[in-house]
């Protein structure tokens, strides 16, 4: 089982938090929840998930886990962050609230909402060329979109018409769709095996 022995953390701030825990508990992984910087000191990878990304940042603030969060994901701690989480994780930010602050550790320019409103939403089949077999069923709920990778990230993931939807920069994986909707697991296995070699 690709999650073995690994403690993954979920920031449990805001969030479809549950179908993250579940997908991992699957794949053997012991998760936990993150709410305290004590929390976060104590797991060996993060899962940051959807919800609103806003409302996560001014959280995260107020929990005092913005600042060891950075660091975390500085230092080098496998993180997979889907839909609100690829936003967190994004070094620039097109269309952010003002105020609106980013963790970083993902080299790209994200812009929010970019598929407009719940209404919107959809499933798609991705292509992923760094996960084998078929292709990727994918939810984009109120989506953001990849609107540039700098050099430091490797598109792992573009829509038919070639606009990105899902990045890595190293241990740091950023998907503007949820797999766990859709019980894709091939890229929490992939997170999982990224903090097993760390």
């Amino acid at each position: 089982m690709p999650g073995r022995g690994v403690r993954v953390g979920i920031l449990a701030l805001q969030g479809d938090v549950r179908e993250h825990d579940r997908l991992l508990a699957q794949l053997g992984a012991e998760v936990t929840t993150v709410r305290r910087p004590d929390e976060l000191a104590a797991v060996d990878a993060l899962v940051i998930p959807g919800g609103e990304s806003t409302v996560i940042d001014r959280l995260a603030h107020l929990a005092g886990l913005r600042e060891p969060l950075r660091e975390a994901i500085a230092g080098g701690m496998p993180v997979l962050g889907t839909c609100a989480g690829l936003i967190l994780l994004a070094e620039r930010l097109q269309d952010g609230v003002p105020g609106q602050q980013t963790l970083g550790g993902l080299d790209v320019t994200v812009r929010r909402n970019a598929f407009g409103r719940q209404a919107e939403s959809f499933e798609t089949d991705l292509v992923v060329p760094a996960l084998q077999g078929p292709p990727v069923r994918a939810a984009f709920i109120r989506a953001p979109l990849i609107e540039e990778l700098g050099p430091s990230a490797e598109l792992l993931a573009a829509l038919p018409d070639g606009r990105a939807v899902a990045a890595r920069q190293g241990r740091v994986l950023g998907l503007a769709f949820h797999p766990e909707s859709t019980g894709e697991t091939r890229f929490h296995a992939l997170f999982l095996q990224l903090a097993q070699e760390r």
